[in-house]
């Protein structure tokens, strides 16, 4: 953690609007003058085998193509009194978010949907994090983050 600076609050970012609504709660309700928001985006390896769970991407949507992060954060128009990092990471999300936790004081994530009972809520990605991280976790869905933005 960065000291006497602010809180460093890390937020995964995928390109889908769960990822929107996570990274919109966190610039507008849980930042503060003097933190840092962290948006991270996590592309796969190159070396990944067609098949494997992040080649189907059930995490959301990874941009491609010439997609810049932080031309998408700007473009939501946020307005925060926090300074914004973006970084682009590769590798597997639930491994990159909980490293990225270890020097971050808040962790926070889009819910995920999925079909099935277990993923409901959470998603793989969520599991882990919540499992695994240095830090405390938020995650929120779209709807949640729209109740709790200030008027």
């Amino acid at each position: 953690m960065e000291s006497g600076t602010g809180r460093v609050l890390v937020v995964g970012v995928d390109g889908s609007p769960r990822g929107d609504a996570a990274l919109r709660w966190t610039l507008e309700t849980g930042a503060h003058t003097g933190d840092t928001v962290r948006a991270i985006l996590v592309r796969p390896r190159d070396g990944l085998l067609p098949g494997t769970s992040f080649a189907l991407q059930p995490h959301g949507r990874i941009p491609e193509g010439r997609y810049s992060l932080a031309t998408h954060v700007s473009g939501l128009g946020i307005e925060t009194a926090a300074e914004v990092e973006t970084r682009t990471v590769h590798g597997d999300p639930a491994t990159e978010l909980v490293t990225a936790s270890a020097d971050a004081d808040l962790l926070v994530l889009g819910a995920h949907r999925g079909g099935a009972v277990a993923d409901l809520v959470l998603g793989s990605v969520g599991r882990e994090c919540v499992r695994y991280s240095r830090c405390p976790v938020v995650v929120i869905t779209p709807e949640a983050a729209h109740r709790l933005t200030p008027a």
